[in-house]
């Protein structure tokens, strides 16, 4: 089953999201990873009192406003803000799939203390279409995607999966 993770992480690196998909999770040792749980757990805590977290087709939004109709994404940086904007499309896109018209989106960034509107157009709706054919393939090959070697994979949960020597 497809999910929200899936989506950002094919906007980060095919070949995160091919180990994820395929069972490999470096996430939990990851302290970059827990500082951002962190954040989004404490950043707003009246939100709970407000808001719901949803689960739908199994992806976790952090914060819906059901009234408004509005997601609240909470992340600790804008510097993979593609992924993150896909995301919330995503999301966006289950509730339509499931009844749900109009929905917005925001990206929330507390320690920049910025946020961004996200609208969900017919073009995104067609180019989801054609990511989610993408993420499938690269999910079902046998094969692994090369390292990228970039900037990004130094602060990678699966950094030293990927960037290990053997003598």
């Amino acid at each position: 089953m497809l999910t929200a993770t899936h989506i950002n992480y094919f906007f980060i690196c095919h070949r995160k999201l091919w180990l994820f998909a395929n069972g490999i999770n470096m996430e939990h040792t990851s302290d970059t990873v827990a500082e951002g749980k962190l954040i989004g757990e404490t950043s707003y805590p009246q939100r709970a009192e407000k808001y719901t977290e949803v689960e739908i087709g199994g992806s976790k939004i952090d914060f819906y406003d059901a009234k408004n109709k509005v997601i609240h994404e909470v992340k600790k940086s804008d510097s993979m803000e593609e992924a993150h904007e896909w995301q919330v499309k995503y999301y966006i896109w289950l509730l339509e799939q499931n009844g749900i018209k109009g929905v917005k989106g925001v990206l929330e960034y507390p320690k920049l203390r910025q946020t961004k509107g996200i609208d969900f157009t017919d073009e995104d709706r067609n180019y989801l279409g054609q990511t989610v054919q993408q993420i499938e393939a690269i999910i079902g090959s046998e094969r692994c995607p090369p390292v990228i070697n970039a900037r990004l994979c130094k602060r990678c949960s699966y950094y030293d999966f990927c960037y290990i020597t053997e003598t």
